[in-house]
């Protein structure tokens, strides 16, 4: 979500507003469709937190990610998870 933190707050004001006769729910899947079954094998997978590290690198390289604009971090962590990927060690 991008925007001033006054604009966000405007978004979720008016949002917050609404009624439930209000909101357009046309685009929800039924999910009731997929039956007991389905819900009965559903998994909820949680992702591992992120550890917070120090590491140096060429101030060229973190500066082409910071212009990248927001989340650069994630960013900088997809480049390493897809290099260890194509190394063949999971």
């Amino acid at each position: 979500m991008r925007g001033s933190k006054k604009s966000i707050k405007s978004d979720l004001d008016r949002i917050d507003a609404l009624k439930d006769e209000d909101i357009d729910y046309s685009e929800i899947p039924d999910l009731s469709a997929l039956g007991k079954e389905f819900w009965d094998r559903a998994v909820v997978k949680r992702t591992e937190p992120k550890v917070q590290v120090t590491i140096r690198m060429d101030r060229e390289v973190l500066d082409w990610f910071k212009a990248r604009g927001k989340g650069y971090q994630t960013q900088i962590n997809a480049v390493l998870r897809a290099y260890k990927e194509a190394q063949g060690r999971a």
